[in-house]
This record gives structure tokens, sequence and C-alpha cells, in this order.
């Protein structure tokens, strides 16, 4: 049986220990972190530049309302497309 001046040091020592492990292990994760953001941020400057993409199609209720023809299908494009009109007829005139 220890006596309760033996077991508050074991506890101060224990703290202690466990206060420089959890240190050493936050300074790694910190490093761990730095170096995979490091990689993220080289990997979002090496993409390659896209060309700026011109609306192709052009809501006739809402002319403000384009879609380029790329990506997801807005829903606009959905609800005008099954209530019987065709792509040609949202296509957006074409001046050269």
């Amino acid at each position: 049986m220890m006596t309760t001046q033996a077991l508050w040091s074991l506890h101060e020592e224990l703290g202690a220990i466990l206060a420089v492990k959890l240190d050493a292990e936050k300074r790694e994760l910190e490093r761990r972190l730095a170096r995979l953001n490091g990689r993220v941020e080289q990997n979002q400057r090496a993409r390659r530049p896209y060309p700026k993409v011109l609306p192709k199609y052009r809501n006739p209720e809402r002319p403000t309302e384009t879609w380029s023809g790329r990506g997801r299908q807005p829903r606009w494009v959905g609800a005008l497309l099954r209530s019987g009109m065709k792509f040609d007829d949202l296509l957006i005139a074409q001046t050269h």
C-alpha cells in the first residue's frame, strides 16, 4: 500500500512525463500537417489553367440563367427539356 504522499508524487511524475510526450506528439503532427499542406498547395499551383468557357445555353424564361454545356446540367435545363423543348431551342445565338 502506498502513502498519499507517494501517490501524489507518482501522479506529478506521470503528469510531467505525459506532458513531454504529448508535446512531442503534437510537434510531430504539426510537422506532418505542414508537409501535407505543402503538397496540397503545390498540387493546386501545378494544375493546368483552363480557358474561360462561354455560356452556350440560355433560359428563355430567365435570360440571366446560362449554362456552358459542361458539368452538371442545371435544373432549369432539365425542366425545359421535360416540357418538350430541345437543346437547339436553348442555344445562345452565335454572332461572329
